[in-house]
């Protein structure tokens, strides 16, 4: 679905696009067989900025209202809407981070220069990312961890029952992987003990969200593996309240609302003395490109969601093995 809305001055095209993943992508709350991508496009002078991002139900997003909300900021748009306008105009979330994104790009194409250099960064570097196994029985998971023995880090998706013989079979089959798990909320306290005690027996680096966003209160104090929160955080102003029950933050621009809350957030972590992980959503590689601006100061690194598509935009990304390359000025920044 594609949708313009041009009042006046600059133009702004709204479109809805689906991506097939390759097999099925299955976490704790379920599993789907592709990407529904909201993709936001402003052009002014015949020169277009890009910005995509993933609606996600469990924050209340769906594809229709995310889309709807863009298309309602037309006018604002067309009137000059800046980032700073964009953030009282917009709430934290997937619609925010598709116009930061395309309002970054189309003044970088505007001005002749990189994002990262309008931005004040460090041009980003090829940096390597986490691939993602899906939720699946212990044995399903260990086959997937031999066939992807060779990626240097693995990011394992938990949060059902039985956890620990995934761990152990993810271990068994990648033996030399560095691993992530990412229980996505499904642990609950009954059973902290055992699936941390899992972890910490494999190895395993850092633990994402084990228990619910605001049902966190166990992991205060000694943790046996160092944990990141996900679900727990979307803006800069969460950070302060989680030090002393994570020991990482994992930044995804559709939860902060695009990369200029998502830079914020990590000035914020860093304050705190909370490690950076820079995510993803399942996305093509116009959603991981400016997230590679993030990289540089992220500890842990998960963009892979090209490579779990089944096929990605053209032009992308390029992607060797693990290794992720910074963007062409074609696809974004």
């Amino acid at each position: 679905m594609t949708s313009d809305f041009s009042p006046a001055g600059r133009r702004l095209r709204v479109a809805t696009e689906r991506f097939p993943i390759a097999g099925r992508f299955a976490i704790s709350r379920g599993a789907k067989t592709e990407a529904v991508v909201v993709v936001a496009e402003i052009e002014s002078g015949g020169i277009t900025g890009r910005g995509e991002c993933v609606p996600y139900a469990r924050y209340g997003e769906s594809v229709e209202g995310v889309a709807a909300a863009l298309a309602a900021t037309a006018p604002l748009v067309a009137a000059g809407l800046d980032r700073a306008g964009l953030a009282a105009a917009l709430p934290a979330g997937a619609a925010r981070n598709a116009l930061d994104c395309a309002l970054i790009d189309l003044e970088a194409k505007t001005r002749g220069l990189s994002a990262a250099r309008l931005l004040g960064l460090a041009e980003p570097a090829p940096v390597v990312t986490a691939y993602t196994l899906s939720l699946d029985t212990p044995e399903a998971m260990g086959r997937a961890a031999a066939a992807a023995s060779g990626r240097p880090v693995l990011k394992i998706k938990l949060g059902a029952a039985g956890d620990p013989a995934r761990i152990a079979a993810v271990r068994a089959g990648a033996p030399h992987a560095t691993l992530i798990a990412d229980a996505n909320e499904g642990w609950d306290e009954s059973g902290l003990a055992e699936n941390f005690a899992a972890c910490r027996a494999a190895g395993v680096a850092l633990v994402e969200q084990p228990l619910p966003a605001g049902r966190d209160n166990a992991l205060r104090g000694s943790r046996p593996v160092a944990v990141c929160a996900d679900e727990s955080l979307h803006v800069a102003g969460d950070v302060a309240a989680l030090a002393d029950r994570y020991d990482a933050v994992n930044i995804k621009l559709d939860k902060a609302g695009g990369l200029s809350e998502a830079l914020a957030i990590a000035a914020e972590a860093r304050r705190c003395g909370l490690a950076i992980m820079a995510g993803c959503m399942v996305g093509t590689s116009l959603a991981m490109a400016p997230a590679l601006l993030l990289a540089g100061q992220a500890a842990f690194v998960d963009l892979d969601g090209p490579l779990l598509l089944a096929r990605d935009r053209a032009p992308g990304l390029l992607y060797e093995g693990s290794l992720v390359h910074p963007p062409q000025p074609e696809l974004w920044g």
